[in-house]
């Protein structure tokens, strides 16, 4: 293979760090000159359980030798012990179907779809828009643009889907103002990942699943980024205490391999009816066999804990520097953002030079999305990195 970046034959999408990746293993990745990396970006928050793990390689490998694919006309044993073990992963949130696509953008699109179908059935027609949070990101469809709540991501691509309204979030008065007549569903990162890792005030959610049951408004949280137990619970409303009409997963789900889920509970597990949605690739035996694999090890009590613990000595650790380019760090689980008084590119560059993969999210904010299995010593290593990086600045 010729050395290239990619820019001759990839359209240009991405604003790419300069490495080209060849293998992976644990939370290390290797360029192709043979340099490694401390991953903390887990490939945003997908590749929950690091590079090569021997779990998800077996179940993967073992899986492609029996069945890789089945129309969804058929069942497969495997999709069908996925959904049921999904099913009891998000049983604290009150889910009991789900439907399994590829992505978070089209799970989030299956929400929308489910919301309106419901209003319609249970309210007639007029009752359709969607309430989401100013600073949220839902995807990159035409409809999961709509739903996002950030002007950059809408520049050039309009007229979108109508029918979406955007709050800032934690304002009770107008999420009470919005949730009027005219509205089937609210639409919620329970932490807004892409905006900056902004967890939602607990008061604020307690308060939006008030006004939505008494309204029969549809309570959708959007767990692509947050859930499979990236923020020390399997979901992130579990800490809330707070049960959703709908919850959307993707990412971390399969440990990356392509997969999304949307859940439903009493009011939405039986709305869609034949030939209301689809995919021919979700739920593939392939994708199953990979979402066993992780379920069969991030759905364990002690496992969440300690990923809640990691993410503590994150939190604390950069807190105890008291930098004078940090001006805050916030977070849950393994989902950190720290703020920094400078550009977050030029710290992202350096931090590659030295050996460690970040993110950002948004111009000032330091993105930390480890794989789950990263130990003390390895956070100690990365923190490390980006403490100097910020020496420099």
């Amino acid at each position: 293979m010729k050395e290239t970046n990619g820019n001759d034959v990839f359209m240009n999408t991405y604003h790419r760090l300069p490495a080209v990746f060849s293998k992976g293993n644990g939370v290390r990745l290797t360029d192709t000159g043979g340099k490694t990396y401390l991953d903390f970006t887990s490939g945003i928050a997908v590749s929950c359980l690091g590079h090569g793990h021997p779990a998800l390689v077996e179940a993967i490998s073992s899986q492609a030798a029996k069945l890789i694919h089945t129309s969804n006309y058929f069942q497969s044993d495997t999709a069908l012990a996925f959904a049921e073990k999904l099913i009891e992963a998000c049983g604290a949130a009150g889910l009991r179907k789900v439907f399994l696509g590829n992505s978070g953008a089209e799970a989030n699109e299956g929400a929308c779809k489910i919301a309106r179908k419901y209003s319609l059935l249970k309210h007639g027609p007029g009752r359709h828009r969607i309430v989401t949070l100013k600073g949220s990101f839902h995807g990159r469809t035409i409809t999961t643009l709509a739903a996002t709540g950030q002007d950059k991501f809408h520049k050039d691509f309009g007229p979108f889907t109508e029918g979406f309204v955007y709050i800032p979030s934690g304002d009770i008065g107008a999420l009470d103002r919005a949730l009027d007549s005219s509205v089937c569903g609210l639409l919620i990162e329970p932490i807004q990942g892409e905006s900056g890792i902004r967890p939602q005030d607990e008061g604020y959610l307690r308060e939006a699943a008030r006004l939505c049951a008494e309204r029969d408004i549809l309570l959708m949280f959007d767990e692509i980024q947050s859930g499979v137990g990236r923020t020390g619970t399997f979901l992130a409303c579990e800490a809330y205490g707070i049960q959703p009409d709908i919850v959307t997963l993707a990412k971390g789900l399969a440990g990356g391999v392509p997969v999304g889920a949307v859940l439903g509970g009493g009011k939405t597990a039986d709305v869609f009816g034949n030939g209301d949605h689809g995919s021919t690739f979700g739920g593939n035996p392939l994708a199953a066999a990979a979402g066993l694999a992780v379920l069969g090890i991030v759905d364990d009590p002690a496992f969440l804990a300690d990923i809640t613990r990691k993410g503590n000595v994150i939190v604390e650790t950069v807190r105890s520097w008291s930098h004078p380019k940090v001006r805050d760090v916030r977070g849950r689980g393994l989902m950190t953002g720290i703020d920094i008084d400078a550009d977050a590119w030029p710290v992202l560059e350096a931090a590659l030079s030295k050996g460690l993969l970040l993110l950002s999210a948004g111009p000032q904010t330091l993105r930390l999305l480890p794989p789950y299995i990263i130990t003390d010593a390895e956070i100690q290593e990365g923190l490390e990195i980006i403490r100097s990086v910020l020496d420099a600045l």
